[in-house]
């Protein structure tokens, strides 16, 4: 789904903008590495909720439908803030890593 509203969006703006949204509401001081991998567990079994009884069929149709596209869309929102905010608090660079790791299975799992 490209429509536009990711263009010049990085990482890095998007963290500073879920800390700025986390602490103009106090929330700042619940962020911390336990609740936010918590908070990401959750949000990650809501995602998978969504395909808990689809049959290999259904599932590969999820996004057809507008009602389930629109809860695959939020739940996928939601894991990938959690994770961002708990790279901010760590200090992990998220696509550096992503990247790091990608090439070690890259050289883990050759092409045969």
């Amino acid at each position: 789904m490209d429509d536009g509203r990711t263009d010049g969006l990085d990482v890095a703006l998007l963290q500073r903008r879920l800390a700025g949204f986390a602490e103009a509401r106090g929330w700042g001081r619940y962020h911390n590495p336990k609740n936010l991998a918590a908070a990401l567990s959750v949000e990650t079994s809501e995602l998978l909720e969504i395909f808990q009884w689809l049959t290999l069929e259904e599932a590969a149709r999820v996004m057809d439908r507008e009602e389930t596209a629109h809860r695959v869309r939020d739940e996928v929102a939601d894991v990938l803030a959690y994770l961002l905010q708990l790279c901010e608090v760590l200090g992990v660079d998220a696509l550096a890593v992503l990247a790091d790791k990608i090439e070690r299975n890259e050289g883990r799992f050759p092409v045969t």
